[in-house]
């Protein structure tokens, strides 16, 4: 064997056995509700990827009548449960909706579109978040004011109070609803980095290292950075499940989904409106299902998370 695969072989298991005396991963593995929400969170990125792969948009957004029976209520394959009509026989886990469109897919195809905005929303807010919360730590005093004043004002709005105004201003649309909630969820990271930027700042080796001729981008990248991943982490994986809910709510609402689209939100509305009324509970049931249970598995997470960085908040809670 080589020098060089030796030396790869022993920074593997160095890798590993680092990984393992994890303190935050072994309390983070111990706790059987972040196992739970990780595992929630597992399966709905896996259903996302797979209705991203193997189902047709076209067949989950466009008008299906004559192919599909109408409202049909949920079915397995056998002969027994499977829907007969004048089209053939036919099996609807989730059931159709009132354009013959599989609810089962679309439902599927609509994780896919949770994930996706969801990740976009939580990943532009971080950067703006954090880049403004170092920003305002770092340099301290006007600069501090004016990044926080303005958090502040942000943050006195409820949340999805203030996406409505903003996507009134900027037009509905899924990608109108990002924008939106992205300038809804920055002050809640600036907030939070700032004061893990605070802390860093006050140790003595942030001064030795501006004593050594260290530039303010090193400093930042290479000490500041590095010691608030821990909020940052947490505040993220919270977000994201409220992102996800917030998109949700928005479409409900009107201003998110177009018509048609596989959106959850649009699809418990449109369940709402036209299916619970008049007894067809699946049309709404199911998306709401899938929605509850990624937020949930999310929650759970970034919970867990909360749980294993910081032990002393799980001793008071409980």
């Amino acid at each position: 064997m080589s020098t060089e695969t030796q030396t790869e072989d022993v920074g593997q298991r160095g890798v590993v056995e680092r990984l393992r005396a994890s303190p935050f991963l072994s309390e983070l593995l111990s706790n059987r509700l972040a196992l739970a929400g990780l595992s929630m969170i597992f399966a709905m990125v896996a259903v996302a990827l797979y209705a991203r792969l193997f189902i047709d948009l076209a067949s989950v957004t466009q008008s299906q009548i004559g192919t599909n029976p109408n409202l049909a209520p949920p079915s397995w394959l056998s002969k027994k449960t499977a829907v007969v009509g004048e089209y053939g026989t036919f099996a609807f886990p989730f059931g159709t909706d009132i354009q013959s469109r599989d609810i089962f897919q679309r439902v599927l195809y609509g994780a896919w579109l949770a994930m996706k905005y969801g990740t976009i929303t939580v990943g532009a807010s971080t950067v703006l978040g954090v880049g403004l919360g170092i920003l305002a730590a770092y340099k301290g005093d006007v600069t501090d004011n004016v990044i926080m004043r303005t958090m502040d004002v942000l943050l006195a709005f409820p949340s999805l109070l203030l996406a409505l105004a903003l996507v009134a201003i900027f037009g509905t649309g899924l990608w109108k609803v990002v924008i939106a909630l992205t300038l809804v969820y920055t002050p809640r990271f600036a907030r939070v980095v700032r004061g893990a930027a605070l802390k860093v700042l006050e140790d003595e080796y942030i001064e030795a290292t501006e004593a050594l001729g260290a530039k303010d981008p090193r400093i930042i990248v290479r000490h500041i950075l590095p010691n608030c991943l821990a909020p940052i982490t947490v505040q993220s994986t919270l977000n994201f499940g409220l992102a996800i809910i917030d998109i949700a709510a928005l479409s409900f609402l009107g201003f998110g989904a177009e018509a048609g689209t596989p959106s959850w939100g649009l699809m418990l509305a449109n369940g709402v409106d036209q299916g619970l009324l008049t007894g067809d509970w699946w049309w709404s049931f199911f998306p709401g299902l899938f929605l509850a249970i990624t937020v949930l598995g999310f929650n759970l997470l970034g919970d867990g998370m909360r749980d294993a960085l910081d032990p002393r908040m799980r001793e008071t809670v409980d």
